[in-house]
């Protein structure tokens, strides 16, 4: 059986890509998707997101950019003088290496950020971290720790196969896929590691990962790809999509036009299309949590419409209100 998450990244991070996340939730393959607690658009988002019962919702760990949750008084090894998050993944990793970065002060802002999330009402259904900063030595420990305090049973392991080389090829700019491949192969290094801690804790993982190396370059015919390759059991695909406007602009991330094209690739015909050839049932990390069979009328591929899906995704919300 193959069974499928498909998390989009950011939500919350401004109002026009949490409207792009719920269009390809809507009208698309999406069926999960990870909260930024310090993004800029968190409040909009909590308030659309309790009107989505379908849409699983987790907690975008974020200690690279933006405004912290914490007072950043009490976090002094994470900002800068404007008191705001500003080190890359791998100078957070050096400074935790060189003690530069006081792990306490990371844990403090990730307890907030989980904290946050759950005092507006959301019952997250994992974890995930925004660059993946999750799998560094040190934060790993502190992201299990936190899963744990808060009852949260599954969080996510980037740990990516090397994706073809013709795939890599086809993607415009060579020098960008290239520097994202490599990226890739790090993070799965790191999270190869992670998986091992997450087994011994206990806490719930997809068996395989996708959409790492194709960060930036995520279309149609690339998720077409991954879905015609799936393996049997539960995979995640990583995906970014949202509308470009001036708030996005601000944020200084990279993907920007790229959001649209995941947008218009997640809601695809060809690609529901493949999901429902292919018999790939549509999950959401609830799913892992009830590690229970998934209800076959909840995720009947071959009877959804090639039009809108007609897929119900079940959420954390809807055992909530079952209770």
């Amino acid at each position: 059986m193959r069974q499928l998450i498909v998390n989009a990244d950011d939500f919350g991070l401004t109002e026009q890509v949490s409207r792009g996340i719920l269009d390809a939730h809507r009208e698309g393959i999406v069926t999960s998707t990870t909260l930024m607690a310090n993004g800029g658009a968190f409040d909009a988002a909590v308030f659309v997101a309790r009107r989505e019962y379908h849409l699983a919702i987790g907690v975008h760990l974020n200690l690279t950019e933006g405004v912290p949750v914490s007072p950043a008084a009490n976090i002094p090894t994470l900002v800068d003088r404007q008191g705001r998050l500003h080190l890359s993944p791998r100078r957070l990793a050096q400074g935790i290496v060189t003690r530069q970065v006081n792990l306490a002060d990371v844990e403090t802002e990730l307890r907030q950020q989980v904290w946050k999330v759950s005092r507006a009402g959301i019952l997250p259904t994992h974890l995930d971290g925004h660059k993946h900063v999750h799998v560094l030595p040190g934060v790993s420990d502190i992201v299990i720790r936190l899963a744990q305090e808060f009852s949260i049973r599954s969080i996510r392991c980037p740990s990516e196969a090397a994706p073809k080389i013709p795939t890599l090829l086809r993607f415009g700019n060579s020098r960008a896929a290239a520097k994202q491949y490599v990226l890739g192969r790090a993070v799965s290094i790191f999270s190869r590691r992670f998986r091992e801690k997450l087994v011994k804790a206990g806490v719930l993982s997809p068996a395989h990962f996708y959409g790492l190396s194709q960060t930036g370059f995520l279309d149609a015919q690339s998720i077409q790809d991954i879905l015609a390759d799936l393996p049997e059991g539960v995979s995640e695909l990583m995906c970014h999509p949202g509308y470009l406007d001036a708030d996005l602009a601000k944020t200084g991330t990279r993907l920007l036009v790229q959001r649209e094209v995941e947008i218009r690739g997640l809601t695809a015909h060809q690609v529901r299309k493949v999901v429902a050839d292919r018999g790939i049932q549509l999950i959401n990390y609830l799913y892992l949590r009830l590690e229970t069979p998934v209800p076959e009328r909840e995720v009947a591929a071959r009877e959804m419409t090639l039009g809108p899906m007609a897929i119900s995704h079940g959420s954390l919300q809807q055992e909530r209100s079952a209770k």
